[in-house]
């Protein structure tokens, strides 16, 4: 299995409620008949102190892959109330539950980012 992570900044989000960290893996799971499933979440310890941000993984055989349909709910679905296509940053590992630190960002990709 690989790894998606979703990484949600709070200050992002129209409404930043919790629930999404059960939602939106529910949503892709739906969309995608059980091919991304939920591999949990945690805190991201961000700059400034005390914006901690939320990342959902999300396992699949296929990131690189999988990210489009990560994509696809994100853009048709509002998820607690947030348009997570203008608030998220989807990053992929082919490692399984991979740290979000060894993970490429994918989206959005910024003429800045480059790719390994």
């Amino acid at each position: 299995m690989q790894t998606i992570i979703v990484k949600l900044c709070p200050g992002k989000l129209q409404n930043p409620d919790l629930d999404i960290r059960y939602r939106l893996p529910d949503a892709v799971e739906r969309y995608t008949e059980g091919r991304i499933t939920d591999n949990g979440y945690d805190y991201l310890d961000e700059e400034p102190a005390g914006s901690d941000a939320l990342g959902i993984w999300l396992a699949c055989e296929n990131a690189a892959e999988g990210v489009n349909d990560v994509l696809t709910v994100m853009g048709r679905e509002t998820i607690c109330g947030n348009d997570l296509s203008q608030s998220a940053q989807i990053y992929i590992s082919e490692m399984e539950t991979d740290d979000i630190e060894n993970c490429q960002k994918v989206y959005p990709f910024d003429s800045g980012d480059s790719v390994s």
